[in-house]
């Protein structure tokens, strides 16, 4: 039995803090101070956590394990523990969710409409994400990954911004999507358990190795990698996506975006790529080629949108092409594998998280002030809202990856990973940035610059306390940008014991 305690704390936290809302809280205004706290907690222990975090050492740190909490219901031989700990791979993200958790709490100062149920669904979602990245037994991932689903459909359907029932449609779409999902992962787990014995997500790439498993490997690896495509998501996996963020209320649409989406990478490279190498190198083709369509039709996609919200929702499907583009590097020749790609991709995931975070927040703050997301009533904001202006052109630039943005940094590594194996797809795939180049300051001269719309002349830039989240995350963006290695260097320590797992699972892959 190991047992820190202080991830148990971190994730468990939130939920401590829904329900001191529910239970002891009345008023609106204690309710609004105490979820800020609580998320401000959350966000100085996991940067507590973030840089614990011993890459020296490596592997997995700050365990908590206890074993027989499920047995006593079950059985003795449903061999389930409690098991958390994090690694390279989870610390990063552990730091994002923190970041965005707090960012998401502090953007809905204004809610008026069922205040303690809206905060205390706010934090239900943030422990779920944060179980989903510190869990390392496949039941307890499960569980946590569908955790999530409750408080972010009630979000879209009661806060969404759409009065007119389109909310209840697109939060059903998203409960339909992402079940549907889990199911093909739920079946892919149990073949996992029944086949091998374990449930521990770092002893199974040997136990999955060494094993005769019940169905054909490539069957149980689809059906965990569809659970995972429909959360990146992966096109034609995707159309739940658009709808979700534009009905979705401005702190749903930050999480969603910033952490959500990033749960479908990270079990991408924690179970598929780590556990499954071999059948990774086979179908890495269609990786690639699945990545580069994600990237070139979201970005042209873009160009069709006339809502603000939505042009940043068909965005993310592009920017998250990148990160199966870079898995697909992962193959090699005559076994050779190469961690560089997978290390792009797990910093993609990082930064498209602050960066689309940021472009959500703003839009949501300007939709606040015009009560319009569409493009072509608005122009000339720049004039009234300048701060907000030089925040969303920072976002703007990091999303096409400006050098000296994060954006920049993510997106290099992948191409430098993805080129010596998929030279064409890669060389394609770069595209994407030239579109997002396009998309983004052709909105941004849309929306910001250009003569003033006389409709709003008398509106005024973000209040005080909204200067709060827009700091954090352009400081993160820009932080990350100058200074790369203090997020990618953990990324690398967490790919490279991947990798090794990999390589003692399976002897006959080298790393290069």
């Amino acid at each position: 039995m190991e047992f820190s305690g202080l991830l148990s704390v971190i994730v468990f936290l939130p939920l401590a803090g829904a329900l001191a809302i529910v239970l002891l809280l009345k008023s609106d205004s204690s309710i609004r101070w105490f979820a800020g706290a609580t998320s401000f907690v959350g966000l100085l222990l996991s940067l507590y956590i973030f840089t614990s975090y011993d890459t020296g050492l490596g592997g997995v740190q700050l365990v908590d394990r206890l074993s027989g909490w499920v047995p006593a219901i079950a059985g003795d031989k449903f061999a389930v523990e409690y098991y958390m700990g994090i690694d390279g791979l989870s610390a990063p993200l552990v730091l994002l969710t923190g970041i965005l958790g707090f960012v998401a709490v502090v953007a809905s100062w204004h809610i008026r409409n069922r205040v303690k149920e809206y905060f205390a669904w706010i934090l239900v979602l943030q422990t779920g994400v944060l179980g989903v990245f510190t869990s390392l037994d496949f039941l307890m991932f499960f569980l946590f990954w569908e955790l999530e689903l409750i408080p972010m459909y009630f979000l879209i359907a009661i806060w969404g911004s759409d009065p007119k029932g389109k909310r209840e449609y697109s939060a059903m779409k998203f409960l339909i999507f992402t079940i549907s999902g889990s199911a093909f992962m739920l079946i892919g787990i149990l073949v996992l358990f029944f086949s091998t014995g374990t449930l521990d997500m770092i002893a199974l790439p040997s136990a999955i190795a060494n094993a005769k498993l019940i169905l054909p490997v490539g069957v149980v690896f689809a059906a965990l990698f569809i659970g995972f495509a429909v959360k990146l998501p992966l096109w034609p996996l995707h159309t739940w996506l658009p709808d979700a963020h534009t009905d979705a209320p401005t702190a749903g649409s930050v999480l969603l975006a910033g952490v959500l989406l990033k749960m479908g990478g990270y079990g991408l490279i924690r179970v598929c790529m780590t556990m499954f190498p071999e059948v990774i190198s086979e179908v890495a083709w269609m990786l690639a080629v699945a990545g580069v369509i994600n990237i070139v039709y979201g970005g042209i996609v873009v160009f069709q949108q006339t809502d603000l919200k939505r042009l940043v929702a068909f965005s993310s499907v592009s920017h998250m092409g990148f990160v199966v583009l870079g898995l697909a590097s992962v193959a090699g020749v005559s076994g050779v594998i190469s961690p560089l790609g997978a290390t792009g991709a797990s910093m993609q995931m990082f930064t498209h998280g602050t960066i689309t975070g940021l472009l959500f927040l703003l839009v949501g703050f300007v939709y606040d002030r015009t009560h319009t997301r569409h493009i072509p009533d608005l122009g000339g904001l720049a004039v009234r809202m300048p701060f907000t202006a030089v925040a969303l052109l920072i976002a703007a630039f990091a999303s096409l990856g400006l050098p000296g943005t994060s954006g920049f940094v993510s997106e290099i590594l992948i191409f430098l990973g993805t080129f010596e194996v998929w030279t064409y797809m890669t060389i394609i795939g770069a595209s994407g940035v030239v579109l997002a180049a396009g998309y983004m300051l052709w909105t941004m001269q849309r929306v910001m610059f250009g003569p003033l719309d006389q409709r709003w002349i008398e509106i005024r830039d973000v209040s005080r306390t909204q200067y709060i989240p827009i700091i954090i995350l352009v400081f993160t963006i820009i932080a990350i940008g100058i200074y790369p290695s203090v997020i990618s260097d953990v990324f690398s320590v967490g790919i490279n014991d991947s990798f090794e797992r990999m390589v003692d699972a399976y002897p006959r892959l080298t790393i290069r």
